[in-house]
């Protein structure tokens, strides 16, 4: 009971960003400079996603590079059908992806990465009780997670009126799934779950990071150092998160 009440606060972590999000002081030039902080938290996300999937995937052997076979294809697998199912999906659009599906389709993303969270969190849990060190786990991810509410919401940065419910749902998609990860990684956990969903969030995130990237680079010449800054931001912000 007390692993599945903390790992509810992981996931309902992630609405800590809601302040900034909704902040009616939204001139283009903030919302573009957070929309890039969007972009490099996104990126660094994907480089912590697979730092976890390595751990898994290299066995050792080869001086410390080789890999088991049946690892690399379900990983490899699950990322390229993270991506593609997207990519078809968007193809076959003849309009670009709207707000709305813009974040959803980040929300989905991050909740692949933070089932696996919530799945790590659960079997800790069991593995060493609620202990310091599983105490420490858990701090790190509410930190993690709440900086992980602001590139889901990034698509309505400047325009939140009126859409409340809908960024509060969208947090809910990429947050709960901490809560059944939780759930589930304390009675069974298998590393195999772990891989699908993690090559799930990095095919996803690859995908919509894309579009996000197009929107804050086709600017004014003048209006770019504002983008640059504001990706190193993001992936300095993601790190340095991590390391709590």
């Amino acid at each position: 009971m007390e692993a599945l009440v903390l790992s509810a606060i992981m996931g309902f972590s992630i609405y800590l960003s809601l302040p900034v999000i909704i902040s009616k002081n939204q001139n283009e030039r903030r919302v573009n400079f957070l929309t890039a902080i969007a972009v490099g938290i996104l990126i660094f996300l994907i480089g912590d996603v697979f730092l976890n999937a390595a751990g898994v995937l290299y066995n050792g052997s080869l001086y410390g590079y080789g890999s088991s076979p049946t690892y690399d294809l379900v990983f490899t697998g699950s990322m390229a059908a993270g991506f593609a199912v997207l990519f078809v999906a968007g193809s076959r659009r003849k309009m670009a992806l709207t707000p709305t599906e813009l974040a959803l389709v980040i929300a989905l993303g991050i909740a692949f990465q933070n089932l696996t969270e919530g799945l790590l969190f659960g079997a800790l849990s069991v593995g060493i009780g609620l202990t310091g060190a599983a105490l420490v786990v858990l701090v790190g991810f509410v930190f993690q997670n709440t900086t992980e509410g602001f590139p889901i919401a990034s698509p309505f940065l400047g325009s939140t009126e009126g859409k409340g419910g809908v960024i509060a749902g969208v947090l809910m998609i990429g947050g709960a799934p901490t809560i059944l990860g939780g759930a589930v990684g304390y009675f069974y956990n298998a590393t195999i779950f772990d891989l699908i969903f993690y090559g799930l969030a990095i095919g996803t995130m690859l995908y919509v990071i894309l579009p996000m990237l197009r929107h804050i680079l086709t600017r004014e010449p003048s209006k770019l150092g504002t983008a640059y800054v504001g990706v190193f931001v993001g992936f300095v912000l993601g790190f340095a998160v991590n390391l709590l």
